[in-house]
Formats: structure tokens, C-alpha cells, sequence
């Protein structure tokens, strides 16, 4: 499971999860994605239940890009434990998931769009929250209606061929 090795301050407070995602929410690695809907904790657990789902359904074909990390640590107090007594110890980590964030990318030549969206859809099951399949040609444009191409599909087309010009 996903943990990170060191941090700075063992124990954070709990924060609030408002607005939407500004950063990783485009589609950079693989042509097939899903997306949060809401805002919401994802545990370490939770991520690595998704990802065995969809690397079993397609059978360790293609690929696979988990594009969120749990890197806040929760605190759990002793059961029956009376009030006060200080903050519990870290138990468990979660990622702190805004709407409109990219979990998991998925692609690869043997990926095909039914394979992708079945694996994504088991992978939903395993997650507390709401989460749609998107792929890299119906990816939204940005506001001011210029359209960004992703690193994934700028390297895939091609440069204009030069002309030959015979004298």
C-alpha cells in the first residue's frame, strides 16, 4: 500500500476540502481516465483495491497511472477512551480528492475503449466516491476556448512533413 517514506510533521489537522481541482485534472499519460465528481478521502487501501481490479481485468495488459498519492495521515484515539488525553497516534493515509481530479489513467496499444471503461468501472465499486470514465479525445477545452493538447497527445501527432521541391 501507498504510504510516503518520511514526512515533516507526523500528525496534520484535518483541513476542508472546498472548490475544484486546478492541478492534475487533464488526462496526461494514457488516452483513458477517471475522474472525481466530488470531494472526499481516499485511503491508501482504497487505491490499491482499485488498482488490482483494473490490472486483473485487463489481464496486466497496457498500462496503468495512478495519478493521486496519500500523503495525509489520520489519527485514530484508543477505543473507550475518555475525553482529552492529547491527539491520537497516525493510523492509516489518505489523498485529499477535489472534483475534477484525475485518480487513474489508463493506456497502451491492447487497451481498447470497452476494455477500458469495464476496468474503470471495477475500480469505481472500490472507491466512497462519485467517478466518471473519460478519454482523451472528449477531454474539455479550456475556458477561454483555446484547446490544450496533453504531453500524451502531443507526442502522438505528427509533425508536418516537408516537401519535396524539385528546381
Amino acid at each position: 500500500m501507498l504510504s510516503p517514506r518520511r514526512v515533516k510533521f507526523r500528525k496534520q489537522q484535518r483541513g476542508r476540502m472546498r472548490g475544484v481541482a486546478t492541478r492534475g485534472n487533464t488526462i496526461a499519460f494514457g488516452e483513458f481516465a477517471l475522474q472525481a465528481q466530488e470531494c472526499g478521502w481516499i485511503t491508501s487501501r482504497q487505491i490499491e483495491a482499485s488498482r488490482r481490479a483494473m490490472t486483473r481485468h485487463v489481464k496486466r495488459g497496457g498500462q496503468i497511472w495512478i495519478r493521486i498519492f496519500p500523503d495525509k495521515p489520520v489519527t485514530m484515539r484508543a477505543a473507550e477512551t475518555r475525553m482529552g488525553s492529547g491527539k491520537g497516534n497516525p493510523e492509516f493515509w489518505v489523498a485529499v480528492i477535489k472534483p475534477g481530479r484525475i485518480l487513474f489513467e489508463m493506456g497502451g496499444p491492447e487497451i481498447t475503449p470497452e476494455i477500458a471503461k469495464e476496468a474503470m468501472r471495477l475500480a469505481q465499486f472500490k472507491l466512497p466516491i462519485k467517478t466518471k470514465f473519460i478519454s482523451l479525445p472528449e477531454q474539455p477545452s479550456k475556458v477561454d476556448g483555446t484547446d490544450t493538447v496533453p504531453p500524451a497527445a502531443a507526442a502522438v501527432q505528427a509533425a508536418p512533413e516537408p516537401t519535396l521541391v524539385e528546381s
